[in-house]
This record gives structure tokens, sequence and C-alpha cells, in this order.
């Protein structure tokens, strides 16, 4: 009996640009952006009793739209999600050695610099607020209860 299995290929990283992201164009003009995320782990070594981080990088590719916003919205260091798919690759070396490639092609990047930056800032209007003895920007005298 041959049973059909459900397939699924589907990742989710949020991690770190190790690079800012290289953007070029095809020949028909579309837009192709290439960088790599580094995606940290942190985990208690059971031998040692410490904390240790391990990193894995990421290579990641955005076509169209979405390579454009690359372009205009990251940099080395920059924060992002990306989900996509997990792509399979072979090429050639320099050397002449058959070599493999694994990559995500993204198909949703969430820029988190801006989210990092209105929580940051949020949070400072919050603290300025609550310095002056006001949550919501109304003194004690005014408050009506």
């Amino acid at each position: 009996m041959n049973i059909k299995l459900p397939e699924q290929n589907s990742v989710i990283i949020t991690g770190r640009l190790t690079r800012d992201p290289n953007v070029s164009y095809t020949q028909k003009g579309s837009a192709v952006c290439l960088f790599d995320v580094a995606v940290n782990r942190r985990y208690l070594d059971k031998a040692s009793n410490e904390w240790k981080d391990d990193t894995t990088f990421v290579p990641v590719v955005a076509w169209g739209q979405i390579a454009e916003r690359c372009k205009d919205k990251l940099k080395k260091g920059s924060p992002v999600h990306v989900e996509g798919r997990l792509t399979s690759g072979e090429y050639t070396g320099k050397d002449g050695v058959n070599r493999k490639t694994l990559k995500v092609v993204a198909n949703r990047i969430q820029f988190l610099a801006s989210a990092a930056k209105e929580s940051k800032e949020a949070e400072e209007s919050l603290e300025d607020s609550q310095e002056s003895g006001s949550v919501s920007g109304i003194s004690e005298e005014e408050t009506p209860f």
C-alpha cells in the first residue's frame, strides 16, 4: 500500500544580517537580494554548567518588490523576521569540486528595526510621563476621582 504523505516546506527565522544586502537585477529587470541571517540559540552546557551560544548562518534570497524593500530598509546588523521555503542547489567551485547549498527563498520579511525603535520610543514616552507623576498626561490634581 502506497500512502501519500502530506509535504510542507516552510521556514521561519529571526536574527540579524551578517552583512549589507547584495541587490542585483536579472536580465529581465527583476530585483534579487542576497543576505545572510545569524540566528542564535542559547543553551546550558550540562558538562560545564555554563550558558553557551550556538550560531547558525542562514543564506536568504528575496525577489521582486521584497528585494527592493530589503535594499532600502536593511543593513548589516538589522534584525529581521524571515518566512519562506528552503531550497537546495549545486554548483562547481573554482577548485572544480561540486558543492551543495541550502538557502531560504523569502516570501515575507519583517523589518524589526523600525518596530524595535517604535517600541523603545513608546517606552521612553511612558517613562517620561511616569517621571512627571502622570501616565495619561493628566496631573493628579486634574484626575476626576
